[in-house]
């Protein structure tokens, strides 16, 4: 189970990037990094396409970070903090604060 997933909200604790927070829109395991809503904006020039609609032009998107440069934001203590995994007496596994020893998974 990753330390990082989908929809968490994480803060970018090193880079060019450094303090920005935003909101977990894809992990990309392969890369070992994650797309973050409104963080590491690139330009990229792109051709009008063939179809209709696509239009060509300088435009502006999210590229990956890192997952070791990202830290996640727990929702109670609203700080950046380190997770850790406990096993509930269901057998079913959970993150959880190290912080405040909160659950991370609902």
């Amino acid at each position: 189970m990753s330390a990082i997933k989908k929809n968490d909200k994480v803060r970018v604790m090193s880079g060019k990037e450094k303090g920005k927070s935003g909101k977990v829109l894809k992990i990309m395991k392969e890369k070992d990094a994650a797309l973050v809503e409104r963080v590491n904006f690139v330009k990229r020039h792109t051709k009008p396409g063939a179809g209709v609609g696509k239009q060509g032009g300088i435009i502006e998107k999210e590229a990956p970070v890192k997952l070791c440069k990202l830290m996640l934001v727990c929702p109670k203590c609203s700080k950046p903090t380190r997770t850790g995994m406990k096993i509930l007496d269901d057998g079913s596994r959970v993150r959880y604060c190290k912080k405040c020893n909160e659950h991370l998974d609902s």
